[in-house]
């Protein structure tokens, strides 16, 4: 009787203990598992998750996995990098808080501060990739992990520059180069670039220097277009597609997080532009990050150099 006893006492314990453990097994498409870790392991052992909108699907969208750049998992609490301007020092490297989240076997859910609640199915695709599903609005996004000591910082902001430019509500002439020909953009005091992917609208005013922003008047609008630059990942070419007026073609340099270079090599003329009022974005009001295939469909053609 005794040893009937121990038998079932050993049994209860171990029900006890595995009810109170859940595990995520970690595992590739093509081996065996090779760990098993719980979800809240999995999403903290990285740093940063870039958010791969190139890999994303679905008809739908949430807010503010659109935006982001790369999000965090820290303690139950949500960090992401919606903004270029300060990327990689904002929060130590992680960004903003955006909000909570908890896992519960394969699910993760969030509670964004403004966006609210969503719950995603959680499905590891390699050592560093996972797959977020939400059923609700049948969305899928992908997360690749880094840390933050090997997670390229400048890539990111060179790769997405045309998001950097929506980042401010204006852009401010605070140089003109004494060289350079006498051209029509000389009068141009002002730039906005408004949210649009790769490609957007633009408006331009010649208001005078030191206006209240608010102030403004547009005297031009158009489309306009960021382009690399082979070989010079730092340089990136700038086409304002003015209506009915024609393009204008810069050459595009980042001096700091608030200043922009535009040469022109038509005139020979350098402009420094310096960039006011600045957007931090936290809910979809503003720049929703689009992938390169949906650019491509909706990109205006522009005439380059």
């Amino acid at each position: 009787m005794n040893r009937l006893k121990l038998i079932l006492g050993f049994a209860l314990l171990a029900t006890v203990f595995t009810s109170c453990y859940q595990e995520v097994i970690v595992a590739d498409t093509n081996t065996d598992p090779i760990s098993a870790i719980t979800l809240g392991e999995l999403v903290s052992s990285y740093e940063l998750w870039y958010v791969d909108i190139d890999r994303s699907s679905g008809s739908n969208y949430i807010p503010f996995m659109q935006i982001a750049f790369t999000m965090s998992f820290r303690n139950g609490s949500v960090y992401a990098n919606n903004n270029l301007v300060g990327i990689g020092e904002q929060g130590g490297g992680f960004g903003i808080s955006t909000g909570y989240y908890d896992t519960y076997n394969f699910e993760l859910d969030v509670s964004h501060d403004i966006d609210g609640f969503y719950r995603f199915e959680v499905t590891q695709l390699s050592s560093n990739e996972l797959r977020l599903y939400n059923r609700a609005l049948n969305v899928t996004y992908i997360l690749v992990g880094y840390q933050r000591s090997t997670f390229d910082y400048n890539k990111l902001f060179y790769d997405n520059i045309h998001y950097f430019l929506q980042e401010y509500v204006t852009w401010e002439k605070t140089y003109t180069s004494e060289y350079g020909t006498i051209n029509e953009f000389d009068n141009e005091n002002y730039v906005q670039f408004l949210a649009g992917g790769g490609n957007g609208n633009f408006q331009s005013s010649q208001d005078q220097i030191g206006i209240n922003i608010n102030d403004l008047i547009w005297d031009y609008t158009g489309i306009y277009n960021v382009d690399d630059v082979s070989g010079n990942q730092y340089l990136k070419y700038l086409t304002l597609d003015y209506d009915y007026l024609g393009n204008e073609h810069f050459e595009l340099s980042v001096n700091n997080d608030s200043t922009i270079e535009l040469f022109h090599p038509l005139s020979g003329t350098l402009y420094r532009f310096t960039g006011r009022g600045y957007i931090q974005y936290k809910n979809n009001r503003g720049k929703l990050r689009e992938s390169k295939a949906t650019i491509a469909e909706q990109m205006v053609k522009i005439s380059k150099f």
